[in-house]
């Protein structure tokens, strides 16, 4: 049986490689595997160099092609590289064929993402959820992870000894993620009970792209000390504070950060923990404004709320990190009233585009945070008090 063993070792030495095709220009790729670099690094791994191919597709066999992997096999040569990975999802075939070539372990952006999440995962809750995630991955491409034990050409004799193995190890997993769902609708039945329990509170939820500071937020604002870190995916498990502001109560919910390119099984795994986003009265959406490319992550964020239906709720847009923004932004000859009109410009274009619920705060700095409370608070009342009219006195 095929076992889930962690993909990335501590300090290994990786190259990655991306893809630029008609439905990726080489700008995007480029961000991309600047993400991957981040990721490898979360995972443990010291990225080398990078590679880029450009094709119409991605090649059936190899990916990016023959000459490009002969190209990646001769830089890896001696350099004491044992690891290639690839932005873009490959089958178990592909993954076959390059390790054969290369003769490292190769694996994709998901094979990293889901060995993350492994890592991650602390409540019995994440764990069943990246463990169905991962036989989910495995489970099309096994053919290809048996190729080794196939023999060579036709005729009598030609099937293997994998092709039995192969038959055993896909009804073994596939009883596997029967059971995984299982015991995830149970765990399910048991979140449902608990966020049935918390009565008639108004519930606000932190949404938002990896390692936009979230966590950090959640701090801020409930004074508890929730995981936080510079890493992607620091918090994969829900966590929900009663926080009190003035006296009026609510509760608040930090969730996993949304990524470009999250695998599709991780994200079907992962829907039950996001019921948190869907059953909110608010979103906090924070955004990392000192990133390069941050409308571009705003816009990610915006399409999983829309799958998860969630997109037309009260929002408030909170863009973190203002201190690195003016850092990266402004040099120190740069006049005040200049740079003043910068930030005012930057601040009303975006108080345009959300009709004015957003705020510019530095969490790590704590730069503004009574206007986020204010804010925040301002939204919470409203909505208690068209939910509850004869009783808004309970709440505030």
């Amino acid at each position: 049986m095929i076992e889930k063993k962690q993909v990335v070792q501590q300090e290994e030495r990786a190259v990655i490689v991306g893809l630029i095709h008609k439905e990726q220009t080489e700008r995007q790729v480029q961000e991309y595997l600047d993400e991957l670099v981040f990721l490898a690094e979360t995972a443990g791994a010291i990225t080398v160099k990078r590679f880029t191919q450009k094709l119409s597709h991605p090649d059936r066999a190899t990916f990016v092609g023959k000459g490009k992997l002969e190209e990646i096999k001769d830089f890896i040569t001696g350099r004491n590289i044992n690891l290639v990975i690839f932005d873009d999802e490959l089958t178990g075939s592909q993954i076959a064929n390059i390790e054969k070539v290369l003769n490292v372990k190769v694996i994709d952006r998901s094979d990293l993402i889901l060995d993350i999440f492994a890592r991650r995962a602390r409540t019995a809750q994440a764990k069943v959820q990246v463990e169905l995630a991962q036989y989910q991955y495995i489970l099309p491409r096994l053919r290809g992870m048996w190729s080794h034990l196939e023999r060579q050409g036709g005729g009598i004799g030609s099937r293997g000894p994998g092709e039995t193995e192969i038959e055993t190890d896909r009804r073994i997993i596939k009883d596997k993620i029967a059971l995984l769902r299982k015991r995830l609708a149970e765990i399910d039945k048991q979140s449902l009970t608990q966020r049935k329990d918390r009565g008639e509170y108004i519930r606000v939820a932190l949404v938002g792209y990896t390692n936009v500071g979230k966590s950090t937020i959640m701090n801020l604002l409930s004074k508890s000390e929730v995981f936080a870190e510079n890493k992607l995916f620091a918090t994969l498990d829900t966590t929900t504070r009663k926080v009190v502001f003035d006296q009026t109560a609510f509760l608040l919910s930090d969730t996993v950060g949304f990524i470009r390119k999250l695998p599709h099984h991780l994200v079907e795994s992962f829907k039950s923990t996001l019921d948190e986003v869907r059953e909110s009265d608010i979103l906090l959406h924070v955004v990392d404004i000192s990133h390069p490319q941050y409308e571009d992550q705003v816009e990610v964020v915006n399409r999983t709320l829309q799958e998860l239906k969630a997109f037309d709720k009260p929002s408030i847009m909170i863009f973190n990190k203002m201190d690195l923004y003016e850092q990266q932004t402004f040099d120190k000859w740069l006049a005040e009233d200049v740079k003043q009109d910068i930030l005012n410009q930057l601040k009303e274009n975006w108080q345009t585009r959300t009709h004015g619920n957003c705020v510019f705060i530095s969490a790590l700095e704590r730069k503004n945070i009574d206007e986020l409370r204010q804010t925040i608070l301002s939204k919470v009342i409203e909505l208690y008090r068209v939910r509850y009219p004869y009783k808004s006195e309970y709440f505030y």
